[in-house]
């Protein structure tokens, strides 16, 4: 039986605004133009992200500029309002991204590989795991503020590439599904130039001013390995209960 992409919810959750614009923009597009409903959520609003405002000013900022990103496809957009550099595995962590996931409740959830250059990033895709496989959990309680049900099952979990696809020793890293964007790199690109303060953040903090073009270097590597002109990269975890038919490469073939 052929699957209804409107019925497929897609959930794409990283640490900080502009990771999923980074990482799976194309890809959210692709499936927003089959016809899935996108959520994209960040685990912080970038609140350390700048020298020159306070933290407050500089999170209303990202979470704007984060907003104006998912607009351009028409995702909804949802900070989970954890901080920068302290995100922590921990049971409260556990229960509030469990929350977040039974109120999207996802078909397939998109979010940080397990190893990447910082922790936020790889604590991020422990509690996003654990809360894929707890939403579903009747007598798991989220203790959050009016918690939706549990969900009823648990949903296709994909984890993106690490930055620059590769490991701690910069040892590459390599994908098991590659996505055309060929066709959305640059509405991808367009939601990425919406975090204009992130780019500002990095070019003083880290004196990297390639925010788009290494974005569509990286894309471009991805996409010859493919034999396309731009790719993004997938690895799907296919742990005890977790769904082991590929969902998102079905749907892109459908």
């Amino acid at each position: 039986m052929a699957i209804d992409p409107r019925l497929i919810r897609i959930l794409a959750i990283h640490a900080h605004p502009d990771d999923v614009e980074i990482q799976c923009a194309g890809t959210l597009l692709r499936m927003k133009q089959l016809g899935c409903p996108i959520t994209i959520a960040t685990m912080t609003p970038g609140d350390l992200g700048s020298a020159e405002l306070p933290p407050d000013e500089i999170a209303a900022v990202r979470r704007a500029e984060a907003k104006r990103a998912a607009d351009l496809i028409g995702a909804d957009y949802v900070c989970l309002e954890f901080r920068d550099l302290s995100i922590v595995h921990d049971d409260d962590s556990r229960r509030r991204v469990t929350e977040a996931v039974r109120k999207a409740r996802p078909h397939i959830v998109m979010t940080a590989p397990p190893v990447d250059y910082m922790a936020d990033h790889e604590i991020t895709s422990r509690l996003v795991r654990d809360a894929c496989f707890n939403a579903s959990v009747p007598h798991y309680a989220t203790r959050q503020w009016d918690p939706a049900a549990p969900t009823s099952a648990i949903p296709h979990l994909y984890y993106v590439d690490a930055i620059e696809g590769v490991d701690y020793y910069g040892n590459p890293q390599t994908p098991g599904l590659i996505v055309d964007i060929s066709t959305t790199i640059e509405t991808k690109l367009a939601m990425l130039a919406c975090h204009a303060s992130q780019r500002d953040w990095l070019r003083r903090q880290h004196g990297l001013d390639e925010y788009l073009d290494g974005t569509r270097r990286w894309s471009a590597a991805r996409g010859q390995q493919l034999g396309v002109a731009y790719g993004e990269g997938f690895c799907q975890h296919r742990g005890h209960s977790y769904p082991h038919d590929d969902l998102l490469a079905e749907l892109l073939q459908s």
